[in-house]
């Protein structure tokens, strides 16, 4: 497989072409939608698939999986993650929660912390919120900027926005040529319904604990929120990293969405368990001789045979990495020239 691009067709799933309007995108469940235990149910099965396809993933191990959150506060970001990825085996699966950057994080360039906690191949990694905050959060208070101690800041902070835009294309474009398949969510909630799970909170003792009154302060910039997440889907959107508005009023509706995409994306990959060369298989049998005969007469001639067909498949193994290695770096010599235009 070459570098993946073959995302699945959806109503949800942000156009490619720069223009997008936040108007066309509900927050609320297409008329006819399933209902919220028809959706449950849907979500096991969706659930059942994935684990499937995540072992398929485990196993051949070339291709990664990064799943990125974004919303507003009371969206469902983290109940999402819980819900559809419950089944999934936690051996293959990683999350990360981008807080507020650290002393040593704003040291570095905005992407440097979302890189060192990228899935290596045959996992999937979650960002729950990720780098895009600081074309978000950062947009809105642009203050922010002081402690970020950058070399330059122009006077017209749209180019600001744009050079980091362009980081990310690119960024997300050298993600996708390593492997690394990168699906967006921006989960679409509407503002009264967060104003009614914000009171929601106040109201049960057991969710007091994740209300603040900055979450008042953020909601009271809806507006220059909603232009920056225009934004964000307008330029970052493209063929190699896809965005998908999902309707977050319905949260069971919403977990079947992000469900549907992931499992249509994984299937589309045709992901498949690896081949076994000749050698890998009579070592495969060889080792098997060797169990059958344990404590019997035959163990020592066995044992033998399995060592030798061991060598014999070590030397194969290592004749595929060398392999492997050489169609990499034929890769990236063939990438490079593309590259070189992008950046001019």
């Amino acid at each position: 497989m070459g570098h993946f691009d073959d995302f699945p067709r959806s109503r949800w799933r942000v156009s490619y072409d720069g223009k997008v309007d936040l108007d066309d995108f509900s927050t609320a469940p297409p008329k006819g939608a399933p209902s919220k235990e028809e959706c449950e149910e849907k979500l096991q099965k969706k659930i059942e698939r994935m684990r499937e396809l995540q072992d398929e993933l485990y196993a051949s191990d070339n291709h990664a999986i990064l799943l990125i959150f974004q919303a507003m506060d009371a969206a469902g970001k983290d109940g999402t993650v819980r819900a559809v990825m419950s089944g999934v085996n936690p051996a293959g699966c990683q999350v990360y929660s981008f807080k507020q950057p650290s002393p040593e994080e704003l040291d570095h360039d905005f992407l440097w912390r979302a890189t060192k906690a990228l899935p290596e191949r045959g996992r999937i990694g979650i960002f729950n919120r990720s780098y895009y905050e600081e074309t978000l959060v950062v947009r809105v208070h642009p203050e922010y900027l002081a402690d970020e101690r950058l070399p330059h800041v122009p006077k017209d902070l749209d180019e600001l926005w744009e050079e980091r835009f362009e980081s990310i294309r690119g960024f997300e474009k050298h993600l996708q040529r390593s492997g690394t398949v990168v699906l967006k969510f921006w989960l679409n909630v509407g503002k009264d319904e967060q104003k009614k799970r914000f009171l929601e909170r106040i109201d049960a003792d057991e969710k007091n604990w994740k209300f603040s009154s900055g979450d008042i302060k953020e909601r009271a910039r809806w507006k220059d929120y909603m232009k920056a997440f225009q934004a964000v889907l307008s330029e970052t959107s493209r063929p190699w990293a896809p965005w998908y508005a999902v309707p977050a009023d319905d949260k069971a509706y919403m977990r079947l969405v992000v469900a549907d995409v992931i499992v249509d994306t994984l299937e589309a990959m045709k992901l498949s368990y690896p081949e076994l060369s000749k050698a890998e298989r009579d070592e495969l049998a060889s080792m098997k001789a060797v169990l059958e005969a344990e404590g019997g007469k035959g163990e020592k001639k066995a044992t033998a045979s399995m060592e030798k067909e061991s060598k014999k498949a070590r030397k194969e193994r290592k004749g595929k990495k060398e392999r492997r290695r050489s169609r990499d770096q034929k890769k990236a010599d063939e990438d490079e020239p593309e590259a070189d235009e992008e950046a001019e």
